[in-house]
């Protein structure tokens, strides 16, 4: 009895996860095929989920329509100087706040976790004022200075480098080590699947941010992929089969990272733990 109940709770577990991945997988189908379509089908009642012929040449007059080869740079160089600014600045704050001892630390790292309940629209005029003043204006400063630092990667490395043994520290420090070199040496190679991690969520984040691109830049040589895409967005309409195919391309290099990470990204999570 127990057993048929044990069978029957893993069989309504799996219909319901299966439910949902559909329904969460159903807008990036329907993005695919609309890419695929003519444009006389996308808007069609009923809705076409076959087209009636392959149109793969919207790819083509989609890349063609924008410089994307500008924006795909932008974008590339963006990632990795922010994916790169987070990791120096989330290693160096959260062996502070966990390793070192100085006054008001604890009372601090609790200021900079209150600030992750502030909505981030209500950030946008506070930073937009202060990269205008520095006259950072649609440049790559604006770009990449204000998305350097993290409290949430700063709290995940934090939990990861606290449940690092201490005797580890205190060995390399018999051995002469100072701070910097424990933390170079022992704690960052210990915590690569944490920083794995933080790096991908954030070059996630960067990839597809798209309203601090879009406020802070006004020429296209500095416009990134997602702000591109509104280039197929007109006073005519929207040209959405156009739109479709340029946002399969702009998303694809995230999904292929994603399928050949995801193990890095549970491990990273799941191991950092949630003790204070």
């Amino acid at each position: 009895m127990n057993k048929s109940r044990q069978m029957l709770a893993t069989v309504v577990v799996y219909f319901v996860l299966t439910v949902g991945a559909i329904f969460m997988l159903l807008p990036f189908v329907w993005m695919i095929i609309t890419s695929l379509k003519e444009a006389n089908e996308v808007m069609s009642m009923p809705p076409v989920w076959i087209p009636s012929s392959w149109e793969w040449s919207n790819y083509a007059e989609a890349w063609a329509k924008a410089p994307f080869d500008t924006y795909f740079m932008n974008s590339m160089i963006i990632t990795v100087v922010v994916t790169v600014g987070e990791l120096i600045t989330t290693i160096l704050a959260a062996y502070a706040f966990s390793r070192m001892s100085f006054y008001g630390r604890d009372v601090l790292f609790v200021l900079f976790l209150a600030t992750m309940m502030v909505p981030g629209e209500v950030l946008l005029i506070p930073n937009y004022v202060t990269v205008t003043e520095f006259g950072w204006l649609n440049s790559y400063e604006a770009l990449i200075v204000p998305w350097t630092a993290s409290v949430f990667a700063i709290f995940l490395l934090r939990q990861w480098f606290l449940n690092m043994p201490k005797e580890l520290s205190y060995a390399a420090k018999i051995d002469g080590c100072k701070d910097r070199h424990i933390l170079l040496y022992v704690f960052v190679p210990l915590a690569k699947p944490s920083l794995v991690t933080i790096a991908l969520l954030k070059i996630v984040g960067s990839w597809n941010a798209f309203l601090w691109p879009l406020i802070v830049t006004n020429s296209v040589e500095m416009r990134t992929l997602p702000v591109g895409l509104t280039s197929f967005t007109t006073e005519a309409g929207t040209i959405y089969e156009l739109l479709m195919a340029a946002s399969t391309m702009v998303i694809l290099p995230m999904v292929l990272l994603f399928f050949f990470t995801q193990k890095y990204i549970v491990a990273g999570v799941a191991r950092a733990g949630i003790k204070g």
